[in-house]
Formats: C-alpha cells, sequence, structure tokens
C-alpha cells in the first residue's frame, strides 16, 4: 500500500517549533482537522447570517437558509479534501456523496431552524446568542453524520 502524500497541514505541523505536537496531530489529525473546519464553516454560517439578519434586517429563517447554503458548500469541499480525505471514482459515485452529505446537513438544517423558531421566534431570545448555540449542537450532529454515514471508509 502506497504511502499517503503530505498535505498542507501535515507539511505545517512538520515546520520547526510546530513538530512537537506532530504525534498528537497524527493521533488526532480528523478530529482536530473537523473541528478547525467546523469552526470555519461555523464562523461563516455565523456571519452569513449575522449580516443578512442583522444588516439586511431578513427574517432569521431565511437568514439562516442563506447562511445554511454557503456553510455547507464550504464544509462539503474541506471535509472531503482535508478532513475525511476521500477519493471518490467517477462523477456518479461523487454525485452520490454529494447527495448523502447534503441531504444529512439538510437534517441538521431542520434541527438548526427549530431550534432558531423555538428560542427566537416564541421565546424571543437574543438571536446571534441562540445561532451560536445552535451551532455547537450542528457541528456535532454533523460529524456523527459525515463519519458514519457520507465519509465512511468503503470496503
Amino acid at each position: 500500500m502506497k504511502e499517503k502524500e503530505k498535505d498542507i497541514f501535515d507539511k505545517i505541523m512538520a515546520l520547526p517549533g510546530l513538530n512537537i505536537f506532530e504525534g498528537f496531530y497524527q493521533k488526532y489529525k480528523e478530529m482536530l482537522l473537523y473541528l478547525f473546519f467546523g469552526g470555519m464553516t461555523a464562523v461563516i454560517s455565523i456571519g452569513s447570517y449575522s449580516y443578512c439578519d442583522v444588516r439586511l434586517g431578513f427574517d432569521p429563517l431565511i437568514a439562516n437558509i442563506i447562511s445554511w447554503i454557503l456553510a455547507v458548500t464550504f464544509a462539503y469541499v474541506t471535509n472531503k479534501i482535508w478532513v475525511f480525505s476521500v477519493e471518490t471514482h467517477g462523477m456518479h459515485e461523487l454525485f452520490i456523496e454529494a447527495f448523502h452529505f447534503f441531504t444529512g446537513r439538510l437534517f441538521t438544517l431542520i434541527v438548526e431552524e427549530a431550534i432558531l423558531l423555538i428560542f427566537i421566534s416564541k421565546l424571543h431570545f437574543n438571536s446571534i446568542v441562540v445561532k451560536v448555540v445552535a451551532q455547537v449542537v450542528v457541528v456535532v450532529l454533523n460529524y456523527i453524520i459525515s463519519k458514519l454515514i457520507v465519509f465512511r471508509e468503503k470496503e
């Protein structure tokens, strides 16, 4: 079996000063990269949501759908390339994988929309605080779905 080529994160961790963490990084690479890109996805989601909700005055549920589209597209690309490093063979396999990814994320969008509806629209909590808390729930659910369904190792 051929050795995988080092990605940019492997190269960064091999730099002087950072290489003392390389063993820890290699052991927990998938989880660390998922948390990093999950954090970046949350920033994109919260940032675009805030812009649409506060700056543009969109309804919170509409603002959330816009932020979802931007964040999920970013997440799919980063999860595929760096977090789970999954190769697909052919357009059919890529389509099926993307379909599973977006379907899983659609499920967590529904969960997130329910949280926003209940805590913002019905209970009148602060919109941004609720969005941040909802993102924590979503990141955990998305990891489980991605790991167990979308990017699972193929036999």
